[in-house]
């Protein structure tokens, strides 16, 4: 007997066995994710008023009530590049905010996020002082607020439009 015998192999056993590693493949991510995400001093979700690279100023009070996206990503990390049309999907329907870290000037990622057509919330932190606050590990790390300012979710690494949708519906 042949180790691979195409002859009985068909289109059903073939699609099981794609369903059986995409189910492989999904578990083993989230168990990673959850392995890597942040420890967190506070589950609270800390004072922010900076200044974003618009010019606007954001204050997390002026959220109190209402759930909120933290997102930590940079222009030099692959999978943040890969993750960023998620963010601003998201940022359409809910709160959200982002910081860049480490990843040049307000100028420079004004110009990136011009060139890509984002518009999202970003707070430069060039210096990684808000990441280190949040002690972020690996990029992109998100966190999702609910409305009385408590984690419910936090992740390492890429997650889909549908799955950041849900879970910000479920912090509401």
């Amino acid at each position: 007997m042949k180790l691979l015998d195409y002859k009985n192999w068909s289109i059903k056993k073939i699609l099981k066995e794609i369903a059986i590693m995409a189910l492989m493949v999904f578990v083993i991510s989230n168990v990673l994710s959850y392995i890597r995400k942040p420890d967190l001093a506070d589950s609270q979700l800390p004072k922010i008023n900076e200044l974003l690279i618009s010019g606007e100023q954001f204050d997390s009070n002026s959220y109190k009530g209402k759930p909120l996206l933290v997102h930590f990503w940079a222009t030099w990390c692959p999978t943040c590049k890969a993750e960023a049309d998620n963010i601003q999907r998201l940022s359409k329907y809910y709160n959200v905010i982002t910081f860049a870290v480490k990843s040049g000037s307000n100028e420079k990622l004004t110009n990136y996020m011009k060139d890509r057509g984002f518009d999202y919330r970003v707070v430069n932190d060039e210096e990684g002082q808000w990441a280190k606050q949040f002690n972020i590990e690996g990029y992109p790390t998100t966190f999702i607020y609910d409305s009385s300012g408590q984690v419910s979710f936090s992740e390492v690494g890429y997650t889909s439009t549908l799955g950041l949708m849900f879970r910000m519906w479920w912090a509401n």
